[in-house]
């Protein structure tokens, strides 16, 4: 029979702490894809300018930043925290061009799994900073990842194309089975955005040593990066008047709430709360699982063109190539947690000895 200091041990474990944590980032990952999904139907329906609607979706959001942060009030920040994140703030511009790019072109699916190839700069920094026996593992993951990329590319994750799908089931049009096979070119835009993607996050990680500065440090950079967007955005207005393309942008409530809600806000918050408490960083395998599981039930509620096999394949091979590329001996990453208090905001999973990583 167990005693009540052994249960009350058990209910202390890790796992009973993190299970709360978990499931709030399961649900807030669930509804930002779900945000992506319907941002894609949207644009794809009525045809509205990619930058034009991601700068109706910033406004407000960097206003909710600002409102909830106050980066005015408390300790003044320093110099060489506001102007790197005004710099963050024109990085996260062009990756919101590019990413929004790389969905209308390529598919919420495809998008979203190229976010993760921001894992390169984990290879980057094991080449550059990292030990020379351990370079061949972020090669191999370097590999790994492109050839995920590459399956992607060819259609592996559709049943149009896919090899695991049987040709008596495929009934697709001539125009489906095009888009589904981009080609690795293709694949570029998004790729670029998930690079750009972590590279605002390896940058907002080295301005801001505290949490709550980073918060109040991120209000500045999503409104830089508005800013950013406005001279686009007015330039996109005006072109798209002055020739035959439609420049329009119907109103449709659902895509424009959950992009800035579930897209921009809250996908923030939950981030931290992975990174602070999870010690679960973006570019890492644990959170392509949560993403690749969120990404199957919206392919099948939103009747995609979908291949559960082709798909299961293409994430296992991304999982292993983001594994390979951003770790380092099990030993020094055990001894990294033990060492570390987990409240502080250090990355103890996918802790990297870079100044690179983690992204």
């Amino acid at each position: 029979m167990m005693s009540p200091k052994q249960i009350s041990d058990d209910r202390g474990s890790p796992h009973f702490r993190h299970t709360p944590f978990q499931i709030v980032h399961l649900i807030g990952n669930f509804f930002r894809i779900w945000s992506v999904y319907s941002m894609y139907r949207y644009l794809n329906q009525t045809g509205a300018p990619v930058v034009l609607f991601l700068f109706c979706c910033l406004v407000p959001s960097s206003i909710v930043f600002l409102i909830i942060q106050k980066p005015w009030k408390g300790r003044a920040l320093s110099n060489q925290q506001i102007v790197p994140s005004l710099i963050n703030g024109v990085i996260t511009a062009l990756y919101f061009i590019l990413w929004g790019k790389g969905l209308k072109s390529c598919g919420p699916l495809r998008a979203i799994l190229s976010e993760y190839s921001g894992a390169v700069l984990g290879v980057l920094s094991g080449v550059l900073y990292g030990r020379r026996g351990h370079v061949w593992k972020k090669v191999g993951g370097l590999i790994a990842m492109l050839v995920a990329l590459f399956f992607l590319s060819q259609g592996w994750a559709t049943s149009s194309l896919s090899p695991f799908s049987s040709k008596d089931s495929i009934d697709t049009k001539e125009e489906e089975i095009q888009t589904a096979a981009l080609g690795l070119m293709g694949m570029m835009i998004p790729v670029l955005a998930g690079i750009l993607s972590a590279l605002r996050r390896v940058i907002a990680r080295r301005v801001s040593l505290k949490n709550q500065q980073k918060k109040r440090l991120h209000a500045i950079t999503i409104t830089s990066a508005t800013c950013f967007l406005f001279p686009l955005a007015m330039w996109d207005l005006v072109i798209g008047s002055s020739s035959e393309k439609t420049s329009e942008l119907p109103f449709s409530a659902w895509a424009f709430l959950s992009t800035i809600i579930f897209g921009i806000i809250l996908i923030f918050y939950v981030d931290n709360i992975a990174e602070e408490r999870l010690h679960m960083v973006f570019s890492s395998p644990r959170h392509l699982m949560v993403a690749g599981a969120c990404i199957i039930v919206m392919e099948i509620a939103y009747e995609m063109d979908f291949s559960l096999p082709g798909f299961i394949v293409c994430c296992l091979v991304l999982g292993f190539g983001i594994f390979e590329a951003t770790s380092l001996e099990r030993s020094k990453k055990d001894s990294s947690i033990k060492s570390e208090d987990p409240l502080n905001g250090i990355l103890g999973n996918d802790l990297d000895t870079s100044p690179i990583l983690p992204i």
